[in-house]
Protein backbone atom coordinates (compact mmCIF):
# COMPACT_ATOMS: atom_id res chain seq x y z
CA UNK A 1 0.00 0.00 0.00
CA UNK A 2 1.12 3.50 -0.78
CA UNK A 3 -0.45 6.87 -1.28
CA UNK A 4 -2.22 5.70 -4.43
CA UNK A 5 -3.82 2.67 -2.78
CA UNK A 6 -5.64 4.16 0.18
CA UNK A 7 -8.98 5.92 0.60
CA UNK A 8 -10.85 4.67 -2.44
CA UNK A 9 -14.13 3.84 -0.74
CA UNK A 10 -17.11 5.82 -1.99
CA UNK A 11 -18.75 5.43 1.43
CA UNK A 12 -15.73 6.75 3.24
CA UNK A 13 -16.69 10.35 3.87
CA UNK A 14 -18.17 11.05 7.29
CA UNK A 15 -21.11 13.29 7.99
CA UNK A 16 -20.11 16.70 9.30
CA UNK A 17 -22.07 19.93 9.50
CA UNK A 18 -18.99 22.09 9.05
CA UNK A 19 -17.56 23.39 5.80
CA UNK A 20 -15.55 20.60 4.18
CA UNK A 21 -12.88 20.54 1.51
CA UNK A 22 -11.62 17.46 -0.31
CA UNK A 23 -7.93 17.84 -1.13
CA UNK A 24 -6.52 15.57 -3.82
CA UNK A 25 -3.87 15.34 -6.50
CA UNK A 26 -1.73 12.81 -8.30
CA UNK A 27 1.10 10.98 -6.60
CA UNK A 28 4.02 13.36 -6.08
CA UNK A 29 1.90 16.47 -6.51
CA UNK A 30 2.61 17.71 -2.98
CA UNK A 31 -0.67 17.03 -1.20
CA UNK A 32 0.97 16.53 2.18
CA UNK A 33 2.99 19.74 1.94
CA UNK A 34 -0.12 21.73 1.06
CA UNK A 35 -2.23 20.04 3.74
CA UNK A 36 0.41 20.85 6.36
CA UNK A 37 0.30 24.52 5.36
CA UNK A 38 -3.46 24.59 5.86
CA UNK A 39 -3.07 22.86 9.22
CA UNK A 40 -0.55 25.51 10.31
CA UNK A 41 -3.22 28.12 9.61
CA UNK A 42 -5.81 26.39 11.76
CA UNK A 43 -7.63 24.06 9.40
CA UNK A 44 -8.61 20.64 10.70
CA UNK A 45 -6.81 18.22 8.37
CA UNK A 46 -7.75 14.55 8.18
CA UNK A 47 -5.51 12.50 5.88
CA UNK A 48 -7.03 9.18 4.89
CA UNK A 49 -3.65 7.85 3.78
CA UNK A 50 -2.14 8.62 7.19
CA UNK A 51 -5.04 6.72 8.75
CA UNK A 52 -4.35 3.77 6.44
CA UNK A 53 -0.70 3.79 7.51
CA UNK A 54 -1.69 3.80 11.19
CA UNK A 55 -4.04 0.87 10.68
CA UNK A 56 -1.29 -1.20 9.03
CA UNK A 57 1.54 -0.21 11.39
CA UNK A 58 2.80 -2.59 14.06
CA UNK A 59 -0.09 -3.30 16.47
CA UNK A 60 -2.50 -1.56 14.07
CA UNK A 61 -6.02 -2.93 14.12
CA UNK A 62 -5.77 -4.05 10.48
CA UNK A 63 -2.81 -6.36 11.09
CA UNK A 64 -4.73 -9.34 12.48
CA UNK A 65 -7.27 -9.49 9.60
CA UNK A 66 -4.46 -8.99 7.07
CA UNK A 67 -2.59 -11.98 8.52
CA UNK A 68 -5.79 -14.01 8.48
CA UNK A 69 -6.42 -13.15 4.83
CA UNK A 70 -2.93 -13.04 3.34
CA UNK A 71 -0.65 -14.82 5.81
CA UNK A 72 2.26 -13.63 7.92
CA UNK A 73 4.52 -13.39 4.85
CA UNK A 74 3.02 -9.95 4.25
CA UNK A 75 4.08 -8.70 7.70
CA UNK A 76 7.59 -7.31 8.14
CA UNK A 77 10.00 -7.83 11.03
CA UNK A 78 8.59 -4.86 12.95
CA UNK A 79 5.06 -6.29 12.89
CA UNK A 80 3.75 -3.83 10.32
CA UNK A 81 2.33 -4.71 6.93
CA UNK A 82 5.12 -5.10 4.37
CA UNK A 83 3.94 -2.27 2.15
CA UNK A 84 6.30 -2.93 -0.75
CA UNK A 85 5.40 -6.61 -0.88
CA UNK A 86 1.67 -5.94 -0.57
CA UNK A 87 1.85 -3.20 -3.20
CA UNK A 88 3.45 -5.59 -5.68
CA UNK A 89 0.90 -8.28 -4.84
CA UNK A 90 -2.21 -6.14 -5.32
CA UNK A 91 -0.84 -4.60 -8.51
CA UNK A 92 -0.51 -8.06 -10.02
CA UNK A 93 -3.74 -9.55 -8.61
CA UNK A 94 -7.01 -7.61 -8.82
CA UNK A 95 -8.76 -10.01 -6.44
CA UNK A 96 -6.06 -9.43 -3.82
CA UNK A 97 -6.61 -5.69 -4.13
CA UNK A 98 -10.34 -6.19 -3.53
CA UNK A 99 -9.67 -8.39 -0.52
CA UNK A 100 -7.29 -5.86 0.99
CA UNK A 101 -9.76 -3.04 0.37
CA UNK A 102 -12.54 -5.05 2.04
CA UNK A 103 -10.38 -5.10 5.18
CA UNK A 104 -9.07 -1.55 5.11
CA UNK A 105 -11.93 0.56 3.82
CA UNK A 106 -14.43 -0.06 6.63
CA UNK A 107 -11.67 0.63 9.15
CA UNK A 108 -10.58 3.81 7.34
CA UNK A 109 -14.22 4.90 7.16
CA UNK A 110 -14.70 4.46 10.89
CA UNK A 111 -11.45 6.22 11.81
CA UNK A 112 -12.16 9.09 9.41
CA UNK A 113 -15.61 9.61 10.90
CA UNK A 114 -14.17 9.53 14.42
CA UNK A 115 -11.51 12.08 13.51
CA UNK A 116 -14.08 14.38 11.89
CA UNK A 117 -16.27 14.19 14.97
CA UNK A 118 -13.45 15.48 17.17
CA UNK A 119 -11.81 17.87 14.71
CA UNK A 120 -11.50 21.53 15.62
CA UNK A 121 -11.40 24.55 13.35
CA UNK A 122 -13.80 26.47 11.14
CA UNK A 123 -13.45 23.96 8.33
CA UNK A 124 -12.24 20.43 7.70
CA UNK A 125 -9.90 19.31 4.92
CA UNK A 126 -10.05 15.63 3.98
CA UNK A 127 -6.91 14.56 2.13
CA UNK A 128 -8.03 11.79 -0.23
CA UNK A 129 -5.51 10.59 -2.83
CA UNK A 130 -8.17 8.92 -5.00
CA UNK A 131 -10.98 11.39 -4.38
CA UNK A 132 -11.84 11.81 -8.07
CA UNK A 133 -11.78 8.07 -8.68
CA UNK A 134 -13.82 7.12 -5.63
CA UNK A 135 -17.27 8.36 -6.64
CA UNK A 136 -19.26 9.71 -3.72
CA UNK A 137 -16.42 11.64 -2.12
CA UNK A 138 -17.00 14.33 -4.73
CA UNK A 139 -20.57 14.75 -3.50
CA UNK A 140 -19.70 14.55 0.21
CA UNK A 141 -17.43 17.57 0.41
CA UNK A 142 -18.46 21.15 -0.25
CA UNK A 143 -15.42 21.99 -2.35
CA UNK A 144 -12.68 20.09 -4.20
CA UNK A 145 -9.11 21.38 -4.07
CA UNK A 146 -6.62 19.87 -6.50
CA UNK A 147 -2.88 20.17 -6.04
CA UNK A 148 -1.58 20.19 -9.59
CA UNK A 149 1.83 19.87 -11.19
CA UNK A 150 3.33 18.86 -14.51
CA UNK A 151 3.57 15.12 -15.06
CA UNK A 152 7.34 15.31 -15.52
CA UNK A 153 7.56 16.97 -12.11
CA UNK A 154 5.50 14.12 -10.64
CA UNK A 155 7.79 11.53 -12.18
CA UNK A 156 10.94 13.21 -10.90
CA UNK A 157 9.60 13.69 -7.37
CA UNK A 158 8.32 10.14 -6.94
CA UNK A 159 11.42 8.55 -8.46
CA UNK A 160 13.57 10.46 -5.97
CA UNK A 161 11.28 10.03 -2.97
CA UNK A 162 10.35 6.36 -3.38
CA UNK A 163 13.46 5.09 -5.18
CA UNK A 164 11.33 3.82 -8.07
CA UNK A 165 12.20 3.80 -11.75
CA UNK A 166 10.24 5.71 -14.37
CA UNK A 167 8.16 2.76 -15.56
CA UNK A 168 7.13 1.94 -11.98
CA UNK A 169 5.98 5.50 -11.35
CA UNK A 170 4.15 5.63 -14.67
CA UNK A 171 2.35 2.41 -13.74
CA UNK A 172 1.13 4.03 -10.52
CA UNK A 173 0.07 7.17 -12.36
CA UNK A 174 -1.87 5.04 -14.84
CA UNK A 175 -4.07 3.74 -12.01
CA UNK A 176 -5.07 7.29 -11.04
CA UNK A 177 -7.34 9.81 -12.69
CA UNK A 178 -5.66 11.84 -15.39
CA UNK A 179 -4.46 15.35 -14.74
CA UNK A 180 -7.25 16.65 -16.96
CA UNK A 181 -9.91 14.70 -15.05
CA UNK A 182 -8.71 16.13 -11.75
CA UNK A 183 -8.66 19.69 -13.07
CA UNK A 184 -12.14 19.33 -14.53
CA UNK A 185 -13.48 18.25 -11.13
CA UNK A 186 -11.67 20.99 -9.20
CA UNK A 187 -13.30 24.00 -7.61
CA UNK A 188 -9.87 25.30 -6.62
CA UNK A 189 -6.37 24.54 -7.87
CA UNK A 190 -2.98 25.01 -6.23
CA UNK A 191 -0.08 24.84 -8.68
CA UNK A 192 3.00 23.13 -7.26
CA UNK A 193 5.63 23.02 -9.99
CA UNK A 194 8.42 24.75 -8.09
CA UNK A 195 9.55 25.56 -4.55
CA UNK A 196 7.32 25.42 -1.42
CA UNK A 197 7.56 29.21 -1.12
CA UNK A 198 5.40 29.49 -4.25
CA UNK A 199 2.61 27.69 -2.38
CA UNK A 200 2.32 30.25 0.41
CA UNK A 201 0.24 32.92 -1.35
CA UNK A 202 -2.01 30.27 -2.87
CA UNK A 203 -2.66 28.57 0.47
CA UNK A 204 -3.16 31.90 2.25
CA UNK A 205 -5.77 33.02 -0.29
CA UNK A 206 -7.73 29.78 -0.13
CA UNK A 207 -7.52 29.58 3.66
CA UNK A 208 -9.19 32.99 3.87
CA UNK A 209 -11.86 31.84 1.40
CA UNK A 210 -12.57 28.61 3.29
CA UNK A 211 -12.71 30.40 6.63
CA UNK A 212 -15.28 32.80 5.20
CA UNK A 213 -17.31 29.92 3.81
CA UNK A 214 -17.03 28.12 7.15
CA UNK A 215 -18.43 31.13 8.98
CA UNK A 216 -21.41 31.26 6.63
CA UNK A 217 -22.63 27.78 7.56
Amino acid sequence: MNQHDAANDDKLAPTTHRFTVGLTGGIGSGKTTVANMFAERGAAVIDTDVIAHQLTAANGIAIAPIIAEFGSAFIDASGAMDRAKMRAHVFSDASAKQRLESILHPLIRAETARAAEHAEGLYVIFVVPLLIESGNWTQRVKRILVVDCDEQVQLHRVMQRNALNQSQVQAIMATQATRQQRLQAADDVIVNNSEPAALLPQVTRLHALYEAMGRSI
